[in-house]
């Protein structure tokens, strides 16, 4: 079947003196002619069937339908031309002569269309069904509760036919049977005969979506009533199916944003007003600046090649963002003797935390806290990996506790994390604290350990 092409409203194309239709550029969507229907019916959705019942209830003598029907199923239609208000075909009768017979359907207003096209928009259900080919019953009840009937009914299937007939005669019955395959297949081969072709109705939408997406702004529609910008209690927004469905619709996304050279400033809160109670302006201003470090951070990360396949981080809580903040933004005693104490750690306890986020972020928090012992499988590859890491004689004596493998000799020890890897530690002061980067191997994690730089 070829699709042929969609295109503004039906601006009446002309028939030459040889009865050939000349349409307007643009304007005709054609249909190769279809096989016999040999064993099925004609229409298996239910607008198909619709559309059926309105030829059926209209035509007034059953005979003809009857025999259109068979000519229909025969394969004597032949190509079909669809347009606004008109669909078009060449039947061959059953002594093979030709007809040229014609259906018209009447185009909607422009009025019904602006209706319409207002009603789709705010039903993005619709939308995403008519891109699956589909034609949801509440797109054609909420159309009628509009005002605009999309379904043809009694009497609106009006035949012309070169054979003369003043009702539908088997020529124009079989052209109607025929379109209600079409029809089953592509529901906006029916709006095309209301007068929108897909790509101009496609186009439209977009306009008005983007138009709605403009006004409604992030946080949804304004109230114009009151001018207090409150969302309407109404506009529950749209499911993310539905979303991703009318994806071909919509507008284009706009282009990444360029990467800043570094992170913005932090606004500065020192004004004449005294802040309210329990508000540290400095402590504020720290925390803007770490946002924009990290946003600055994330950017970086999200427009480098390939991060479309990265995990998604993972969450951090209070406690462990208090370790970051300490770790990372270097803040004010006071307002770090506050992280302190969120984070839930003594002060010895928060300095190997703090060495452990810059040396693993919350892995490294992880493995400094967990003490887990491996299952057969894991245990029996780690072992493995600490055979292979050292040549003959070489190898340390460690004794295993759970996920911790300890130098005999005393002074360093090696962890194993839950993702495979190797995290090394020393003691001090008869605690252990993390001393290097994690590592694949074994030997290289142990002989690459070395002091944070704080």
């Amino acid at each position: 079947m070829s699709d042929g092409h969609d295109g503004d409203r039906y601006d009446g194309g002309e028939y030459e003196s040889d009865d050939r239709y000349v349409p307007a550029p643009g304007q005709e969507r054609t249909f190769a002619a279809m096989p016999p229907a040999h064993g099925r019916g004609f229409a298996e959705s239910w607008w198909g069937r619709a559309w059926l019942k309105a030829l059926e209830d209209t035509a007034l003598d059953g005979q003809q339908l009857k025999k259109g029907r068979r000519f229909a199923r025969e394969g004597r239609v032949g190509a079909v031309s669809v347009r606004p208000g008109r669909i078009t075909a060449v039947v061959r009768d059953g002594d093979s002569s030709a007809y040229r017979s014609d259906v018209l359907l009447q185009e909607l207003s422009e009025a019904d269309w602006e209706r319409l096209l207002g009603m789709a928009v705010e039903r993005a259900g619709h939308i995403a069904a008519l891109l699956d080919r589909e034609m949801p019953p509440h797109l054609v009840e909420d159309a009628a509760a509009a005002g605009v009937e999309l379904l043809p009914g009694i009497g609106d299937l009006d035949p012309e036919c070169t054979c003369d007939a003043w009702d539908h005669c088997p020529h124009t019955a079989a052209l109607c049977y025929q379109v209600a395959r079409l029809l089953d297949q592509d529901p906006f081969v029916l709006l095309l005969m209301r007068g929108r072709g897909e790509r101009r109705l496609l186009d439209e939408l977009q306009v008005r979506i983007a138009a709605r997406a403009e006004g409604h702004g992030v946080c949804g529609p304004a109230d114009p009533a009151d001018g207090s910008g409150a969302a309407r209690a109404d506009d529950g927004g749209v499911r993310a199916d539905e979303a991703f469905a009318a994806r071909d619709i919509l507008p284009p996304l706009p282009a990444p944003p360029p990467l800043p050279a570094e992170p913005g400033p932090a606004p500065s809160l020192d004004t004449e007003t005294e802040p309210q109670d329990g508000v540290d302006p400095a402590a504020l201003e720290m925390l803007a600046t770490d946002g924009a470090a990290r946003a600055h951070r994330m950017l970086a990360e999200a427009l480098s090649p390939g991060h479309e396949q990265q995990p998604l981080p993972a969450v951090l809580t209070p406690q462990q963002d208090a370790v970051r903040l300490v770790a990372e933004a270097r803040p004010e005693p006071w307002i770090a003797k506050r992280l302190i104490t969120g984070s839930g750690r003594r002060r010895a306890e928060l300095d190997a935390a703090m060495r452990a986020w810059r040396y693993g972020g919350v892995a490294a928090l992880a493995v400094l806290d967990e003490e887990w012992t491996p299952g057969p499988e894991a245990l029996a590859g780690a072992r493995a990996r600490l055979a292979e890491a050292w040549e003959e004689g070489e190898r340390p004596r460690l004794r295993s506790s759970g996920n911790r493998w300890t130098d005999v000799a005393g002074g360093v020890q090696l962890r194993y994390g839950r993702d495979g890897r190797w995290w090394p530690y020393r003691k001090e002061g008869g605690r252990w604290v993390p001393a290097g980067p994690a590592d694949d191997d074994p030997a290289a994690a142990l002989g690459g350990s070395g002091g944070p730089e704080d």
